[in-house]
């Protein structure tokens, strides 16, 4: 077998892509903490399994009062918040985060199904740091997790 590079079929044409046999790596690779709370339990499973490594933790909360004791009780590094659950939506715990003196600066990325207009602006009006819609491509979502990580960090010491 050769290391010849894989082509991929694009909307432009024949693309180079990377070796297959190219070694895995983990995205999230510094010593974070992420609260992922959705009431869907497949979800919290994918995050919990997905974004996990070696030093980054994943805790989980089933809905927003449930993540909300959390984050009150717990030092995390950023949430993510599905927008639609039972009880309190995913809209007011954002106002709530914000409205905390401690948790105010927590990044807060929304993962929604929603991806209408008047979602996402109400997403980032109550205080969402960014944006993601379902189905979760969690390899993407490493990468974002780790810009907003990286983002905050700069405006913290800024």
């Amino acid at each position: 077998m050769t290391n010849a590079p894989v082509l991929f079929a694009g909307h432009r044409g024949m693309t180079e892509v990377a070796e297959p046999r190219m070694a895995f790596t983990f995205v999230l690779n510094e010593s974070l903490r992420i609260l992922a709370v959705d009431d869907d339990p497949i979800l919290r499973e994918f995050a919990a399994v997905y974004l996990a490594t070696p030093t980054a933790c994943i805790e989980t909360a089933a809905d927003a009062e449930q993540g909300l004791a959390l984050l009150a009780g717990e030092d995390f590094d950023l949430a993510l918040i599905d927008l639609e659950m039972p009880g309190m939506g995913g809209l007011e715990m954002i106002r709530r985060i914000r409205a905390d003196e401690r948790l105010g600066c927590l990044p807060v990325i929304v993962v929604t199904g929603r991806e209408d207009i008047v979602s996402i602006d109400l997403a980032y009006q109550a205080g969402a740091t960014s944006f993601v819609t379902k189905p979760v491509n969690w390899r993407l979502l490493s990468y974002q997790i780790r810009y907003v990580l990286r983002a905050h960090r700069g405006l913290a010491s800024a």
